[in-house]
């Protein structure tokens, strides 16, 4: 029996890197996986290659947020699991930085999961039951040069995910974020290698992460296991932030 064993789970941001990881391990532990991705071509991949559910969804908006929880309670008449896994980047100077490039990394990362977070508590509240999972960083901790926007939305994740942790608690609800370090994913495939060698480098571990081990973090704090965990913040990072 898989420690998901008939969870109903939504994983935004799924079509590609940690999200998909994540998908196939819940998939793998036993739970059904809606996957509810902006890009239509790798979200439906990822769901067919798990045998999941695709919901195209632009998380930034109240409306398609509010047509993914509905589909979702009526198809399955409940919800065990969200990952608040989507998120972007659009990386300036503070110099530099436009207000749109602002705006569009706090809309998706800082307001998309807000907007999903309550939607999911209103469900769960109901249950008494159910597990939200949040996406950090490790830059939300000591700041990254260049990410006022994405720095800016990963700490207020961290700081929503301390206070929905207060709130839901005494509804059965545990909340929990993880803020991963340098993984290897779709968006990192194309930095120069000198550069990869020399981030690599400051990490104790002497290596990037690979997203299934993010993947197995978000596996362990949704399942049972992690049962009297919340309102904490799992680094996965080799040791980075020492």
């Amino acid at each position: 029996m898989g420690l998901l064993e008939n969870k109903v789970a939504i994983i935004t941001g799924a079509g590609r890197g940690i999200g998909k990881a994540t998908a196939h391990q819940y998939s793998q532990e036993g739970a059904t996986v809606i996957i509810a991705e902006f890009d239509e071509h790798s979200g439906q991949e990822t769901a067919n290659s798990i045998g999941g559910h695709f919901f195209k969804a632009d998380i930034s908006s109240q409306k398609s947020v509010t047509s993914l929880f509905e589909y979702v309670k009526t198809k399955f008449n409940r919800l065990n699991i969200l990952v608040n896994n989507a998120g972007i980047l659009n990386d300036s100077t503070l110099k530099k930085m436009e207000s749109d490039q602002f705006d569009s990394v706090m809309n998706v990362n800082l307001r998309g999961t807000y907007l999903c977070g309550k939607a999911a508590a209103n469900i769960m509240i109901e249950q008494k039951s159910g597990v939200i999972l949040n996406a950090a960083s490790v830059v939300a901790h000591n700041g990254n040069f260049g990410q006022t926007n994405y720095v800016a939305s990963k700490t207020g994740v961290i700081g929503m995910t301390k206070v929905w942790a207060r709130e839901l608690g005494k509804d059965g609800i545990r909340v929990n974020a993880i803020a991963p370090g340098f993984i290897q994913t779709d968006m990192t495939a194309n930095m120069p290698g000198k550069i990869i060698q020399m981030m690599g480098d400051k990490v104790p571990l002497r290596r990037w992460g690979k997203p299934e081990e993010v993947a197995n973090a978000y596996t362990f704090l949704a399942s049972n296991n992690a049962s009297y965990i919340t309102g904490t913040v799992l680094n996965v990072d080799g040791g980075v932030v020492v």
